[in-house]
């Protein structure tokens, strides 16, 4: 399997764009269930069931078949939501796509969108997963954060930092439907939870052991695959510096009724163009101390 994805195809197209510990266990899908939620009509019952049926067999859907049942950023999140609910597992925490300016432009959009992820979803390097238990996957480094307490609108970018630990991450994007890398439409995007299937990150650091909110625009990172060097990238590939997508996403979160909990994780946008997962050894390092990421794909 071809392990790179072309810089044209890139170009045109969406750079696409977790587990809270607690005695007794997460909670099931608290933000979920708060969510302001309006009824959802026929066709947007259809396409989260079609969602959640790929998402157990594993059989992708065409786009084309439902395309015309979410057509606006309202839509495409309610049905987010309750395709998260029919998950019924514990909420790891979310995911942060379209963070750069270049994409959002490409898809008419003037912020970056998210996406539910479930807690079993977010794994501790070193990792190990099975190709075939993926549809259409894809490989992005990242960095992820988790709140130390729950986080607010209030909290300006210093505040964030001391209120999080950071980590560093390679996620798999997948989707549900077929084809999907580069041309899937950004509503799909959403109601898929944001193509989101896994992030295996590393150990956790408290943020503010940076010296500034400015230092974590600075953080480089290379994206290996068995040892051979793929492509390197730097954090102000995140909305400038990855603190601006966490905050998007508490506030975005917040205009929904929800709030980023304590414990909960986000994988905060890719510092790098995406590569097509294949079988074989991934690894991204980091400078400023945060180490190397493991995957090995079996």
């Amino acid at each position: 399997m071809e392990s790179n994805i072309s810089e044209s195809q890139i170009k045109g197209q969406i750079n696409m764009l977790k587990i809270r510990k607690m005695d007794g266990g997460a909670p099931l899908m608290q933000e979920v269930r708060t969510m302001n939620e309006t009824r959802l009509t026929e066709n947007e019952r259809e396409l989260t069931q079609a969602l959640y049926n790929a998402w157990k067999s594993q059989e992708p859907l065409n786009e084309d078949d439902w395309s015309n049942l979410a057509t606006d950023d309202e839509t495409a999140y309610r049905v987010q939501n309750e395709l998260t609910k029919l998950k019924n597992e514990p909420l790891g925490g979310y995911k942060v796509s379209l963070t750069s300016e270049e994409t959002q432009n490409m898809f008419f959009a003037d912020e970056p969108l998210y996406g539910a992820q479930l807690a079993s979803h977010f794994l501790h390097t070193p990792a190990l997963v099975h190709l075939s238990d993926l549809m259409e996957p894809l490989v992005e480094v990242e960095l992820v954060f988790r709140a130390k307490e729950d986080l607010s609108t209030d909290d300006t970018l210093e505040d964030l930092m001391n209120k999080t630990t950071i980590a560093p991450a390679l996620e798999v994007p997948d989707s549900r439907f077929r084809n999907w890398f580069p041309s899937l439409s950004k509503y799909m995007i959403m109601a898929d939870d944001a193509v989101g299937e896994l992030v295996v990150y590393g150990d956790e650091f408290d943020t503010n052991l940076f010296s500034s909110v400015d230092a974590l625009g600075y953080i480089n990172c290379t994206l290996f695959y068995n040892g051979e060097n793929l492509r390197s990238g730097r954090s102000t590939e995140v909305l400038g510096n990855p603190l601006r997508s966490l905050k998007w996403l508490v506030d975005k979160l917040a205009t929904q009724n929800k709030t980023l909990l304590k414990g909960q994780q986000v994988s905060s946008g890719t510092l790098i163009l995406p590569h097509s997962l294949a079988k074989g050894t991934w690894q991204a390092q980091f400078d400023n101390g945060l180490g190397t990421v493991s995957l090995e794909v079996k």
